[in-house]
């Protein structure tokens, strides 16, 4: 099969590589049919993150092609969302709804052979990981929605329960990628009275917009927080999402938290420095860490197949898995929100 190898910051290849096989009882393989590029992909792609010379990516949706003999929740020929993390689903922390923490899991596009940019991908604990599409026929929209609940628009809802976000809430969210973008829609789902969305971007703001922010702010850094302040009076947000892992964006979502509020933070964290100051003069929390989709996915999936969210429009640039790089480069470049790659057959 063909797949993605990183070899070096700036230099992703696609090669032929062995086919994956079941080597577990509990493994699936899946035949990848669409995948797309992470922003935290970006990290080693710039060199700012290691990765060893093996299969990249982690975001992928596709159909069931083998499985091991323990296997029971899905089955050959099921179209399924793979989550970025597998797990058993029944060790304490997935139990918890934590499968992030998988006793017995781990990542894909971490190393090991398991990328998910790639034309199939072996799952480990299949049963745990997988999540089955009901049968049916869909389109391209809806495909790619399925895509994000992979990782993005999981990943921009947890930013919203990591900071305890509840209907009537004004929410602020930090970063107009992907990630923030999909935490502007998974705040407007969740019933948020008001969304402020810091963007600089005018193509960012206008999808923003569509996603259900009621405030543009374009100011950065202390500019945005004095900004957010003026918007709500003086207060700031009740809940509000770090989409970025900087620390100017850590510092700013603090910045904009109310007394007492809370931000959930998910953006992969690249020398943040935590003010613990600024959490204990105002009674504010941090939260923060990666994404446990697999306990969002049901309800998200619900959602995007009764056409109440549509979270594939953040995907604005795509290609095939020939031209990964060129996906690479349109988001490092800011050209694309996020990168779809089209790998093979929906069916």
């Amino acid at each position: 099969m063909r797949a993605a190898i990183f070899h070096a910051p700036g230099d992703i290849r696609v090669e032929d590589v062995p086919d994956p096989t079941v080597q577990e009882p509990t493994d699936a393989v899946v035949r990848v049919t669409l995948a797309c590029v992470c922003g935290s992909d970006l990290w080693y792609w710039r060199g700012l993150s290691p990765h060893d010379h093996s299969g990249i990516g982690h975001e992928a949706i596709g159909v069931v092609q083998a499985v091991g003999s323990a296997v029971t929740t899905v089955r050959e020929g099921d179209l399924v969302v793979v989550p970025f993390a597998f797990s058993d689903g029944t060790c304490p922390n997935c139990r918890n709804g934590v499968q992030t923490a998988c006793w017995h899991g781990g990542f894909f596009g971490a190393g090991e052979g398991l990328g998910g940019q790639a034309e199939c991908l072996r799952v480990p604990q299949a049963d745990g990981t997988l999540v089955k599409v009901p049968a049916g026929r869909y389109d391209d929209a809806t495909l790619r929605s399925l895509l994000t609940l992979s990782d993005v628009m999981g990943t921009g809802h947890h930013a919203l329960m990591l900071a305890y976000a509840k209907p009537g809430d004004t929410v602020g969210v930090v970063g107009d990628g992907a990630v923030g973008l999909s935490a502007v829609l998974a705040a407007k789902r969740l019933g948020a009275s008001r969304v402020i969305a810091l963007s600089r971007n005018p193509a960012r703001q206008a999808l923003a917009r569509a996603f259900g922010a009621t405030d543009i702010v374009v100011e950065r850094g202390e500019a945005a927080v004095e900004a957010v302040l003026a918007l709500t009076g003086g207060v700031g947000v009740d809940a509000a999402a770090e989409c970025v892992g900087t620390n100017e964006s850590m510092t700013t979502a603090l910045g904009i938290a109310r007394a007492g509020g809370m931000v959930g933070a998910v953006g992969v964290p690249h020398d943040v420095d935590v003010p613990i100051g600024a959490l204990f003069s105002r009674n504010r929390g941090i939260k923060g860490g990666g994404a446990p989709v697999r306990a969002y996915l049901p309800d998200l999936m619900e959602d995007v197949l009764g056409g109440r969210i549509d979270p594939g429009r953040v995907f604005d640039f795509e290609t095939d898995l020939g031209h990964i790089a060129d996906a690479y480069a349109a988001m490092d470049e800011r050209r694309a929100i996020k990168s779809l790659v089209r790998v093979g057959p929906a069916s």
